[in-house]
């Protein structure tokens, strides 16, 4: 699959391990790991055993699914512009999958239609950040679609201003936090709606794989090798775009995860598009469970914002990334 060595491979499974082992270990009340096995053996105190199943597996589970969605949508869109610096929130996509979900809670839709309603939303960026691209430069280059991300995520954000400013003040409230993700409400249903998500997702840009890799070296290339690239490219921005809205209905807006561990998945060896999405999959896993760590245990009892952990950790990244792209 890569030329990435087994120990590389094996690292990434044991970080993985021990960050979701100190998802389930720490928090307002921390557990410690011989506490921990005696609970996975069945045993240990009931009080804890609560707090671990119910309240800390359900949030260890939605959080490496976001961390694993968020990176593969990342890596598709990396791919497929041929630019490190793309990715969901940067493009817009989360931005719109946002004004999707925002309205579909303001009109009081069902649960399960929540991320049908990101879907729409994020679609729409996608659509409309291409054509003011487009429009811009006659062509979707790196500059214009970063730049054109900005407009849609701001214009996004007006429109969710706007749809809140008739809800009451404790709607509000819980969605700012929301738009400021959070997987503190996470419970078995929405940990299960964003996997199904991803993994369906995932695979899909798994099987368009080796087209994945032709169009990274061309879209010319990748016609003259046999592939329809004015009918793959529109597909593979709508699984992303799937991909991202489902973290975004489950977690709300959590920034710069697709853009810093692709990055890190090219940098570890991985060459190759299937390699780079299982090896972003179980990067991204790891960074969302440490976030969502030092998110609720900073200021304990208090909890930080997630998104807010994760853009102090990707704005230097990306600013970093801008200075070499444009030093290129």
């Amino acid at each position: 699959m890569s030329p990435m060595p087994t120990r590389v491979w094996g690292l990434l499974l044991v970080a993985l391990a021990v960050a979701s082992v100190a998802g389930l270990a720490f928090g307002s009340v921390s557990i410690a790991p011989a506490e921990l096995w005696a609970l996975a053996r069945g045993g240990g105190d009931a009080g804890l055993a609560t707090i671990v199943w119910t309240l800390r597996l359900p949030r260890l589970v939605l959080a490496a699914g976001v961390g694993a969605g968020l990176a593969v949508s990342g890596c598709a869109l990396q791919r497929t512009l041929r630019n490190p610096l793309a990715e969901p929130y940067l493009l817009g996509v989360s931005g719109g999958a946002a004004v999707g979900a925002v309205i579909a809670q303001a009109v009081g839709a069902a649960f399960f239609l929540l991320p049908i309603a990101a879907f729409v939303g994020a679609g729409s960026a996608v659509l409309l950040v291409l054509g003011v691209a487009r429009a811009v430069a006659g062509r979707a280059d790196t500059r214009t679609l970063l730049m054109s991300g900005v407009v849609v995520g701001a214009f996004a954000n007006a429109a969710i201003m706007i749809v809140l400013a008739g809800a009451s003040e404790q709607a509000v409230r819980g969605a700012l936090w929301w738009m400021m993700g959070s997987v503190g409400a996470a419970d078995w249903r929405s940990a299960s709606m964003v996997w199904g998500y991803v993994l369906v997702g995932g695979a899909a840009l798994f099987a368009w794989g080796r087209a994945l890799d032709a169009i990274a070296l061309g879209e010319e290339f990748a016609a003259a090798v046999g592939v329809r690239v004015d009918r793959l490219v529109p597909r593979l921005f709508l699984v992303a775009a799937l991909v991202a809205a489902a973290t975004v209905a489950g977690a709300g807006l959590i920034g710069f995860v697709g853009l810093i561990v692709p990055s890190v998945a090219r940098s570890l060896g991985a060459r190759g598009t299937r390699a780079q999405l299982v090896a972003a999959a179980l990067a991204g896993a790891t960074l969302v469970i440490v976030a969502d760590v030092i998110a609720r245990t900073v200021r304990a009892p208090l909890e930080l914002p997630l998104g807010a952990v994760t853009a102090l950790i990707g704005v230097p990244f990306f600013l970093l990334r801008l200075r070499r792209a444009a030093a290129a």
